[in-house]
C-alpha cells in the first residue's frame, strides 16, 4: 500500500508567537516548521492547519472571567497564521485546509475535535475513503491544544499518529506532551 501522510498543524497563530500569548520558542519552532514543509515538499498528500477563532466576547479571556489573556480574536492579527509557515504551506505541493474552533463565545474547545463543524470535517478526513497511513501532528502549544487534540484524535487514528515534538513547543516546557507520549 502506498504510504500516504497527513500534516495537522494546531494554531500555528501570530497570537501564540509574538503576540499576547506567546509559547516559549514558537516563534524558531514554526519557522523551523516552515522549512521542514519545504524539505518535504510532496511527502503530505494534505496539511490541515487549525485555528484559535475567539469572538471578543470568549469565556476563556480574563476580562470575560477566564484564564487566559485575550488572543486570535476573529479577523485580527493576532489570529492570523504565522506568515512564513503560511508561504511553506501554499509553496509546496498537498492540499491545504483550514478549520478553526473556538468561535462559540460560551464554551472553550481546546482540541479541534471540539468544534462540530471542524470536528466532523477532520473525522471525515480522517476516516473516510482517504486511506491515511500516518497523521503527523505539531503546532501550539504542546502542552494544550496539540495535547488535547491528540486525546482525541487517538480513538479515531490510534498508532497512525506521530507527533513532531521539535515543532510542538509548550507553555510548560514539554512535560504534559513527554509524559503523554511515554504512556500511549
Amino acid at each position: 500500500m502506498e504510504e500516504k501522510k497527513l500534516l495537522l498543524i494546531v494554531d500555528p497563530q501570530v497570537d501564540f508567537i509574538t503576540g499576547t500569548l506567546p509559547v516559549p520558542g514558537a516563534e524558531q519552532a514554526m519557522n523551523d516548521l516552515a522549512r521542514y514543509i519545504i524539505d518535504h515538499d510532496g511527502d503530505y498528500h494534505a496539511k490541515v492547519v487549525t485555528g484559535d477563532w475567539h469572538p471578543l466576547d470568549h469565556c476563556s479571556f480574563e476580562p470575560n472571567g477566564g484564564q487566559w489573556p485575550v488572543h486570535c480574536v476573529q479577523h485580527s492579527p493576532g489570529a492570523a497564521t504565522w506568515w512564513p509557515l503560511l508561504e511553506a504551506l501554499y509553496s509546496t505541493r498537498g492540499a491545504t485546509e483550514f478549520l478553526t474552533k473556538g468561535d462559540d463565545k460560551s464554551r472553550e474547545e481546546y482540541s479541534i475535535m471540539q468544534n462540530p463543524d471542524s470536528g466532523a470535517f477532520l473525522t471525515w478526513l480522517l476516516a473516510g475513503k482517504s486511506k491515511y497511513t500516518q497523521v503527523h501532528v505539531c503546532g501550539l502549544a504542546g502542552d494544550v491544544c496539540v495535547l488535547n487534540t491528540l486525546r482525541d484524535l487517538m480513538p479515531l487514528c490510534g498508532s497512525r499518529i506521530k507527533v513532531l515534538e521539535q515543532y510542538a513547543p509548550s507553555l510548560d516546557g514539554g512535560k504534559a506532551l513527554s509524559s503523554f507520549l511515554a504512556g500511549r
